[in-house]
């Protein structure tokens, strides 16, 4: 893997078609107004969820897609292995808060080229995004210490260092990390309004994904589906 690379003007060159995926608002705005206003990147659409991050890329056939890993519909990965199957030559760049060794390594395992956390500034991301299209894997700083991290065996008789324990299991029942998110707010007692402040998200937002929560869960109301939170350990 290598670090972000150095890349001169392109200007030249056409600009890489992108599109971006991300399910809160103003993160998608706003990464569509940082990377669209440069010369050598064109932002040919923005996907609030993953099917329409996958309906996007089908129908713009870009050069690659900036995409976040926890999003309502089809989670970052479950797109990401649709990509790698059906559109091999988009190149898929992650942008994720999340920098754990297990987000990183399942991303890249799915068919991730390069992976990024959300501190990159709009050069790091752009520069990323053109070394993913031209066939090179770029990690952000951020991530490359966590792998390090996690394939450093510690030294006999010591404990592992925090953050190196193993990845966590996935959610039961097919639950996508944003809805087990928003399952243990509910089980925590917070109102809908509170869960959509708390998340940055839309009520409407909130009302699909708990919808598809009870749908999951078997549970007809918020109190089944707090009793199903406690009884797997979601918190």
């Amino acid at each position: 893997m290598s670090t972000l690379p150095q890349s001169g003007a392109r200007t030249a060159d056409p600009p890489l078609r992108i599109v971006i995926a991300d399910d809160q608002a103003s993160v998608r705005e706003g990464l569509v107004l940082l990377l669209d206003g440069l010369p050598d990147l064109e932002v040919v659409g923005a996907a609030a969820d993953g099917e329409q991050a996958l309906d996007l890329v089908a129908a713009q056939q870009p050069d690659a897609i900036l995409l976040d890993l926890h999003m309502p519909v089809l989670d970052g990965i479950g797109v990401t292995r649709r990509l790698a199957a059906e559109h091999p030559g988009v190149a898929i760049v992650i942008l994720t808060t999340y920098a754990d060794d297990g987000s990183v390594l399942h991303a890249l395992q799915a068919g991730a080229r390069s992976y990024l956390t959300k501190d990159a500034d709009r050069t790091d991301i752009a520069r990323a995004l053109h070394a993913a299209a031209g066939g090179l894997a770029v990690l952000g700083p951020q991530v490359q210490a966590a792998l390090l991290a996690a394939a450093t065996p510690p030294a006999p008789g010591t404990a592992p260092p925090a953050g190196a324990a193993q990845a966590p299991a996935p959610p039961p029942d097919g639950l996508t990390q944003r809805e087990a998110e928003i399952l243990a707010l509910i089980a925590q007692g917070l109102t809908n309004p509170e869960i959509a402040a708390r998340l940055f998200l839309s009520s409407h937002t909130i009302k699909t994904h708990i919808s598809r929560i009870f749908a999951k869960t078997g549970s007809r109301d918020r109190a089944a589906a707090i009793g199903y939170a406690h009884r797997h350990n979601i918190s």
